[in-house]
């Protein structure tokens, strides 16, 4: 292989020094593509620490910083199927790149703003925009090209780094507001934006050839993407909306999203602050979800490679929604709260590995990441709708309970939803998909 570009010849090196000592250069592109999701993850998830500081700074009520926040979680999912056309047109690690800088100058910018819709247009579609095109998408398309054996297990991991990200950043950020105020906190998101992406730049490439490389697993040359979209996300929704599982699908994705970055990610500080709680204590019990978030979706990603996916998601819903119902019946103490962690970060975000592979299995390797993106667009619509009417609740109501209450039952709603669908049958398996071993 001739290398073109500096970057090039850093990751040729590596993979054969790799190869010699059988480790697969798969494996560093799952490795930075989980720094990637993991920071920006965290610049997704920071709006949920500021709310009480910019509520203070400059008296914007809490449904207000909401419809901000709902603009930037539609986006965020919005731009998912687009973003995995654009990647098989031009390759993952151009657009990560062009999206991390995306987001860090909407960070920045937002450092001098004063007026609400500043606020709506750096953080709703700035930040909407650019961590939209590294979503969960981002994950199944470098599990996808990459693997072929243990493809459900990196998606785990990849998803848990997005997931975990969100809460792991929380605490560090909830601090550094405290002591230094949100200014610091998003300067410090930014640091770490910069970092990601000059991993990206040195060490993610677009697909195993560029290496010299077949796909983990994989003993054969498969048929590659051509460098145009494979399917254009119009039509890849055209054709996968004629079809019972993907609306299937799109609706407890929908209901995932309601119930985890719409209502947690966003409202769960300022609804413990209600009950007298401080912000780095809520945000510390975030940081617990997002512990045992990682240990519950890596585990999931394993446990979707070997049974079926359906009834993995039953489970997974249905826990989640007894969870949230039985939350607001909890005292709200620092240790009422840290058991809820525990279970409710189990299941965060699980649901993802089984919805990439039920959708890998019924449409197929090269449209399994645009028909993602679109049911990942479902779970931001969910989220939005979640972040808008839960800080609805909060200013007309005053109480985020009922929420809570919502999100819980549509999670049930779920659980019986995804049994609709029929088992897979080994026909309906496409060849570009091996069995998972």
């Amino acid at each position: 292989m001739i290398a073109t570009s500096p970057s090039t010849a850093v990751s040729a090196h590596l993979a054969g020094f790799l190869a010699r000592r059988n480790v697969h250069y798969g494996w560093v592109a799952a490795a930075v593509t989980f720094l990637t999701m993991l920071v920006t993850a965290g610049a997704v998830g920071a709006p949920g620490v500021l709310i009480l500081p910019l509520q203070q700074e400059f008296g914007w009520d809490t449904a207000a910083i909401s419809s901000a926040l709902a603009i930037r979680l539609v986006l965020f999912g919005l731009m998912g199927p687009f973003a995995a056309a654009l990647m098989n047109a031009y390759g993952p690690r151009r657009i990560v790149l062009a999206a991390l800088a995306l987001i860090a100058s909407g960070l920045l910018a937002s450092l001098a703003m004063t007026r609400l819709w500043q606020l709506i247009l750096l953080w709703g579609v700035v930040v909407g925009i650019g961590t939209g095109l590294t979503a969960l998408v981002l994950g199944a398309t470098v599990a996808t090209r990459w693997f072929s054996r243990s493809r459900g297990l990196v998606v785990g991991l990849l998803t848990a780094s997005s997931a975990t990200g969100q809460l792991i950043v929380l605490p560090i950020l909830a601090a550094l507001t405290e002591a230094l105020g949100w200014r610091a906190a998003l300067l410090t998101i930014c640091g770490l934006l910069g970092l990601a992406a000059a991993a990206v730049f040195l060490l993610l490439r677009d697909r195993p050839e560029d290496v010299g490389l077949l796909p983990y697993g994989e003993t054969r040359g498969t048929a590659q993407a051509p460098k145009g979209p494979a399917v254009g996300a119009v039509a890849a929704l055209r054709e996968a909306a004629r079809t019972n599982v993907f609306w299937v699908l799109f609706a407890t994705f929908f209901i995932c999203g309601a119930s985890t970055n719409g209502l947690i990610q966003t409202h769960f500080i300022p609804l413990c602050a209600d009950y007298g709680l401080r912000p780095v204590q809520a945000a510390s019990v975030l940081a617990g979800m997002g512990v045992f978030d990682f240990v519950g979706t890596v585990a999931s990603g394993w446990l979707s490679d070997r049974y079926d996916n359906r009834w993995l998601l039953f489970w997974y819903y249905g826990l989640r929604g007894l969870s949230l119902l039985c939350l607001p019946f909890s005292d709200f103490s620092f240790a009422g709260l840290s058991v809820f962690a525990v279970f409710y970060g189990l299941d965060w975000i699980a649901t993802v590995p089984p919805t990439v592979k039920l959708a890998a299995q019924r449409f197929g390797r090269e449209r399994a990441n645009v028909v993602f993106g679109w049911v990942f667009a479902g779970h931001q619509l969910g989220a939005a709708a979640a972040a808008f009417g839960a800080g609805l609740s909060r200013t007309e109501l005053q109480s985020y309970l009922p929420a809570f209450f919502v999100a819980g039952a549509l999670c049930l709603v779920a659980a019986a939803l995804i049994l609709t669908l029929a088992p897979p049958r080994r026909d309906e398996v496409p060849a570009a998909v091996p069995a998972a071993g």
